[in-house]
């Protein structure tokens, strides 16, 4: 099959060309004994530990490992023969070769957040399911697309929020819903770090071994400078969602699905870049509160560059009876005295972390049609609670959303930020 790169992305290249390999690949999966190959895109750190993790599932094969940089290409290439103990899977720098591969059943995306919903939606009309890290979508239309080539290819789409398949974050859970602490009314979220500044960057030349206009891919392009990469392009706008896309999803997550809601009907934001002077253009310091129908609200508090000592749990949920306070780790449940001058009942319960779980999960939606814990809908509204924080941060306003779908009201100017400008020929379509 010979495919027109320039074009692969655009409705027609992708959607006529891939007809075949659909069929193929739903024909390749046809149980629990069936091997599944995976391609895994983006090679970092994440990426070369889910390689590793996939590789190590029953009847699994991570065939293609991918990334714009050769170099980290060929070290996860490396890691995935370690584990399997035979021939390294094929390295290519250009994730489309992956989707050509008729064989491959699933599509592993690990990249910055700008290339995760373009890959997604190619990939799906490819023929191939995919687990993508999260945010799932750089912008909110991409996320809404997402959805409709999940459901247009009929294909699983998992977002790399794992906390959706700890048994014991599942049981809080069910403690919350069967009323545990009573009707939870508030949710508050945290992440804090301790970041170093970026520094001023020098337009410098591209590294050797790296394909930065692929690495550029659907964003409008600019030139080399010497802070973007590999990991500070989080902090630039054009590029990143910031601390809340980067962290906040996980926990926000975790809020929305404890006080079950789905889309808010307000966002505030505040915060700034107050530690360092320096090119980040996210905060560092962030609060953002959400406001819900049925008298529920998230908040978020992002410090990126000033840790918190004694604050173990990650998010805390506020009822009429107590708390439920959620950590990797435990949850502990708090319930308010009958008497003022008694003690409150305080209940431990362990959870048991990592990410195989997540894996397996999304291996047996494909296998048998198992549930996803983090099926791209759910995941979409999720991210979307990080992209409205920072919409409203980015335009200094009050957001007032839609509680149907969260598309933003009576604003233009925030709502211009609901999709982005592509480069011509990266757009992506279902």
């Amino acid at each position: 099959m010979t495919l027109d790169r320039r074009e692969l992305l655009g409705a027609g290249a992708v959607t006529g060309a891939f007809l075949v390999a659909d069929a193929a690949g739903a024909a390749a999966i046809q149980g629990a004994n069936e091997r599944l190959r995976v391609g895994v895109m983006g090679t970092g750190g994440r990426g070369t530990g889910l390689a590793r993790s996939f590789q190590q599932q029953p009847n699994v094969d991570v065939t293609f490992v991918c990334d714009v940089d050769r170099g980290r290409a060929d070290a996860a290439a490396g890691a995935v023969s370690k584990v399997s103990g035979r021939a390294a899977p094929r390295v290519v720098t250009d994730f489309r070769n992956i989707l050509e591969e008729r064989s491959v059943d699933v599509l592993v995306i690990a990249t910055c957040n700008h290339w995760h919903a373009p890959a997604a939606i190619a990939a799906c009309a490819a023929g191939k399911h995919v687990y993508v890290e999260k945010p799932c979508s750089y912008c909110p239309r991409e996320g809404e697309l997402m959805i409709q080539a999940a459901r247009k290819h009929q294909k699983k789409v998992q977002m790399g929020n794992q906390r959706r398949s700890y048994t014991g974050v599942i049981a809080a859970m069910d403690e919350l819903r069967k009323g545990v602490i009573g009707r939870p009314y508030l949710a508050q979220a945290w992440y804090n770090n301790r970041r170093p500044t970026i520094g001023r960057g020098q337009a410098v030349a591209v590294p050797k071994g790296l394909d930065y206009d692929l690495w550029q891919g659907p964003a409008p392009r600019r030139p080399f400078r010497s802070n973007y990469l590999h990991y500070n392009w989080h902090w630039f706008w054009h590029w990143g969602n910031g601390e809340l896309g980067n962290n906040g999803v996980h926990i926000i997550d975790l809020c929305r699905w404890g006080l079950n809601v789905d889309y808010p009907t307000r966002v505030h934001s505040t915060g700034g870049r107050y530690r360092f002077e320096d090119d980040q253009e996210t905060p560092d310091t962030h609060l953002v509160s959400y406001e819900f129908e049925g008298r529920k609200q998230i908040t978020w508090e992002g410090l990126s560059c000033s840790q918190q000592p004694g604050r173990p749990y990650h998010a805390l949920f506020h009822g009429e009876l107590g708390t439920l306070a959620l950590s990797d780790s435990s949850y502990v449940v708090t319930l308010f005295p009958a008497r003022p001058r008694e003690e409150p009942r305080v209940r431990t319960e362990k959870v048991q972390s990592g990410d195989n779980p997540h894996f397996i999960n999304l291996i047996n939606a494909i296998r048998s049609n198992e549930r996803l814990n983090s099926e791209i809908e759910e995941a979409h509204k999720s991210t979307l609670l990080c992209h409205l924080g920072n919409i409203a941060q980015r335009t200094g306003r009050v957001i007032r959303c839609s509680p149907r779908d969260g598309t933003i009201q009576n604003d233009k100017e925030s709502l211009a930020l609901w999709t982005r400008e592509y480069h011509k020929g990266f757009e992506p379509r279902v």
